[in-house]
């Protein structure tokens, strides 16, 4: 992996002297017809050491957003490296589900044959809106009903997943259909069901400031669509949103 560049724009092997690395790659992304909105996986354009190039242009422009807030980043202790590790917190952490390849996941198959209701959760969910990038926290249960030919994955699989998804600035509505899609790609049952409840932080710190306010969404596939009694079942298992 290449080593983290600090102070000049990132140059990546094979581009044109100069160019930041983050221009080099979205011109990649163009020319293959591939999106990149903020909660979109890019880790299929990305080569060796791109990450940590990244990460060292993304710190630079960290710092000069931090100049350009009247800050003295030179002289003030605490400010000297918040750029830096804004930036590996970015790029590594809270946005890292942009940059990793999806997780590895242990499947199962379902010898068993197995047709009942299985519920996930709670799972916590951490992620940032792509409106403010303020923090999103809370939970979300997963209910799946298996067909004869679904992958039965291990339990960790599935905060894995949603875990992977979350690690990109989200809108909530999207994030839920996201979840499923992927979940209905891996598994391919019979009825899936995904419900998130959250806090959004660009209510609670900015703006309205109301602290009070959470947001549920749900998306509902197969089965879970067409019969009532199992959506029912499905909600009436979750435990008390409330707590």
């Amino acid at each position: 992996m290449g080593a983290i560049i600090d102070s000049q724009p990132a140059i990546t092997k094979g581009a044109e002297q100069g160019v930041p690395l983050s221009q080099v790659i979205r011109q990649r992304l163009r020319n293959a017809g591939v999106r990149f909105h903020a909660n979109d996986n890019i880790a299929a354009h990305l080569r060796e050491g791109d990450v940590d190039t990244l990460q060292g242009e993304v710190a630079m422009h960290i710092e000069n957003a931090l100049r350009a807030l009247v800050i003295d980043v030179d002289n003030d202790h605490n400010t000297r490296e918040t750029a830096k590790r804004v930036a590996k917190m970015f790029v590594r952490e809270v946005f890292s589900g942009r940059y990793e390849p999806p997780p590895a996941v242990t499947e199962f198959p379902n010898i068993g044959q197995l047709n009942e209701l299985t519920l996930i959760g709670p799972l916590r969910v951490r992620s940032a809106c792509s409106h403010h990038l303020c923090p999103i926290m809370g939970r979300a249960w997963i209910g799946v009903l298996p067909a004869a030919n679904s992958n039965l994955p291990g339990l960790s699989k599935y905060a894995r997943l949603l875990n992977w998804v979350m690690a990109r600035p989200q809108i909530q509505e999207e994030a839920v259909k996201q979840i499923a899609d992927l979940l209905e790609e891996k598994i391919t049952p019979d009825g899936l069901a995904v419900v998130m409840e959250a806090d959004h932080f660009c209510m609670h710190w900015r703006g309205t400031k109301d602290d009070g306010a959470r947001m549920v969404s749900s998306v509902m596939r197969g089965r879970f669509l067409e019969d009532p009694a199992l959506r029912r079942e499905f909600l009436a298992l979750m435990p008390d949103r409330s707590q």
